[in-house]
């Protein structure tokens, strides 16, 4: 389970250390930086496939994701973005085995020579035990190109190879001594999921009949609904499903129809001559069923994270999403991102509650102080 994750110079996020617990809920205004705190948890993640200088471009490039406001805005009379220290960007989590860190910056190239003047460079990587970096625990430490791992007994070891500035440890450290912590960490990142507001127009993936597979984990569009509900129903482990169901739409159950390897839900609803197929169902039934199907699949992934669920659905479906969040829960760790103080109050007794707040000087959390504060270091360059 992951107990912390931590970020800096993203956006909002100037230094922040949040604690997490199996079933987490970050709530706050218009603002304050849930979104980006969502968007850091899927940055730090594709550090775990490598794709972590790939996914800045996406948004626009390192210049882009950092913060914009002054290099200390907790300062009284802080004034001016210009700035007197290294940029970075860092990001990293600890948990009850392994953790890890990174801390990107501005490329080393000149700009007449090289067509990647924007590209991010990745200048420190840790990867260590528990929930923090210290020096007893880090056990694979990389500064820019040098990379050295510990040994049994206990001192370290420098690696033969050196990295690139775009390449990660946990993707292309080719050593054997470490490669199984790195496999480990890697596997345990790839299987984080993010969903994030569910398609449902006319077109959507979702409401389409599909060809399935078994399938252990719903895709982030929902295109294989049918076939997740299927693999669950098929191993005996969907009666969280069908209580979900039933508890939303009293009465309803959902079948599975399969011709020729052609897969399509349909929703039996009380009063009605036939069921419906999910091109039929309104928008919010259907992301009420996509949401079910992401958070009780049959196998679940070690993390779920999922941003406003609450999105198009009726406040009549709020309670039982919030049972259905924290039936989830129970079986695997759950991070909620919502905007939906009704929804927070219905799942505050099943984990904890994070509340963002932010006066135009970053993101903090409402109520830590800097003995509440998770510990966690970031390495020097």
């Amino acid at each position: 389970m992951l107990t912390t994750f931590a970020v800096s110079g993203y956006r909002s996020l100037v230094d922040v250390v949040l604690p997490l617990e199996e079933l987490t809920v970050i709530s706050g205004a218009n603002g304050t930086g849930k979104s980006n705190v969502y968007r850091a948890l899927r940055l730090l993640a594709a550090a775990g496939e490598g794709r972590t200088v790939g996914a800045i471009a996406r948004e626009g490039g390192l210049a882009s994701v950092l913060w914009a406001g002054p290099e200390t805005p907790r300062k009284t009379n802080a004034q001016g973005t210009r700035r007197t220290k290294p940029v970075s960007l860092r990001l990293g989590y600890g948990s009850d085995e392994f953790g890890y860190l990174t801390d990107l910056g501005l490329p080393q190239v000149d700009p007449g020579r090289s067509f990647f003047v924007l590209d991010p460079e990745i200048k420190r990587e840790q990867v260590f035990t528990g929930p923090f970096a210290r020096p007893a625990s880090v056990i694979i430490d990389r500064t820019r190109a040098a990379v050295r791992v510990r040994g049994d007994g206990g001192g370290w070891r420098t690696v033969p190879q050196t990295l690139d500035p775009s390449q990660s440890l946990l993707r292309d450290l080719d050593d054997g001594d470490s490669l199984p912590e790195v496999l480990r960490l890697r596997h345990r990142m790839a299987q984080w999921r993010f969903y994030d507001h569910f398609r449902t127009d006319p077109d959507a993936p979702s409401r389409r009949a599909q060809v399935g597979t078994r399938t252990r984990w719903l895709s982030d569009d929902g295109a294989d609904l049918a076939a997740v509900w299927a693999t669950a129903r098929e191993s005996g482990d969907d009666r969280g499903l069908t209580r979900a169901v039933d508890h939303a739409f009293p009465g309803s159950s959902v079948e599975i129809e399969a011709n020729n390897g052609v897969f399509q839900l349909l929703l039996h609803q009380p009063g009605l001559l036939r069921p419906l197929r999910t091109g039929e169902l309104s928008d919010g039934t259907l992301r009420y069923l996509l949401l079910c199907a992401a958070l009780l699949p049959a196998n679940p992934p070690p993390l779920i994270v999922i941003n406003e669920p609450e999105s198009s659905l009726h406040m009549s479906l709020l309670e039982p999403l919030a049972a259905l969040i924290a039936d989830a829960a129970a079986r695997t760790q759950v991070i909620v991102v919502t905007h939906s103080p009704e929804l927070r109050r219905r799942l505050e007794p099943s984990g904890a509650s994070i509340e963002l707040l932010s006066e135009g000087e970053g993101t903090h959390i409402a109520g830590q102080g800097l003995l509440d504060v998770p510990r966690w270091h970031w390495p020097s360059r």
